[in-house]
């Protein structure tokens, strides 16, 4: 016959792991929650400083307005070659409404160099304007 004591004592542990096991459960749930919800919060800030970080440098730097309209203005050479087609222009003609060498526009429709924000911003002008248009601004260029 078993010794009463230990079966006693070993009754008592099992019952004692048993309703801390129910008690930690529930606290362990918990933690796990605010551990992801504190990784979550820690990529925010890391992004967040990331992008303060990017606006300050832009913010700084003397030509933050040019970069800003050079996003604004998206540039393909696809698009060089689509538009001056689009007008029937030549290099030549279509240089002279951007305000550029023939050169520089065979350059941008082959992709070997982009324009820079000023170039840009008379290529942005004159993206869109249609055929006519594009022969009134040359015939008063040669006047």
């Amino acid at each position: 016959m078993p010794n009463v004591a230990a079966v006693l004592r070993e009754e008592i542990q099992r019952l004692a792991r048993k309703e801390v096991k129910a008690q930690v459960g529930p606290v362990r749930k918990h933690r796990a929650e605010d551990r992801r919800a504190i990784a979550g919060l820690r990529r925010q800030v890391a992004s967040l400083e990331r992008e303060v970080a990017r606006l300050r440098k832009q913010a700084s730097h003397p030509a933050a307005k040019s970069e800003a309209t050079e996003k604004a203005i998206r540039f393909s050479p696809k698009w060089v070659a689509a538009d001056r087609e689009r007008l029937e222009l030549s290099a030549r003609d279509y240089a002279a409404l951007v305000g550029v060498s023939m050169l520089t526009i065979y350059n941008w429709e082959k992709g070997k160099s982009r324009p820079r924000s000023k170039q840009l911003a008379a290529w942005g002008k004159i993206r869109g304007i249609g055929k006519r248009e594009a022969w009134r601004q040359l015939e008063e260029m040669e006047r």
